[in-house]
């Protein structure tokens, strides 16, 4: 019997801001996304993070290539706000 991605994956408008994740944590698939192409495996986010199993990682990517435009609109809304806020705390001369 197969397991389906939706099993592994939840989204909820009152955790993460509504950002697809994995089930029953605060784990964003653009964080799974993020630091696999940072250069971590699977094994390894799982090391970093016990209470998740091989099969959420590899669920979250499964997500994220079937829904390749929607997390890289996130991840750059992201980089986006994390940017602004920089400029905010540092203002320019």
């Amino acid at each position: 019997m197969s397991v389906a991605v939706i099993d592994h994956i939840d989204t909820d408008p009152e955790v993460c801001g509504g950002k697809p994740r994995i089930a029953g944590t605060r784990i964003r698939v653009q964080d799974i996304v993020v630091w696999t192409e940072g250069g971590q495996s699977a094994d390894e986010i799982v090391a970093g993070y016990p209470h998740l199993t091989l099969a959420d990682v590899y669920a979250a990517l499964a997500f994220y290539h079937d829904n390749r435009a929607l997390i890289d609109h996130q991840l750059q809304a992201s980089e986006q706000f994390i940017e602004a806020m920089a400029r905010r705390r540092d203002p320019a001369p």
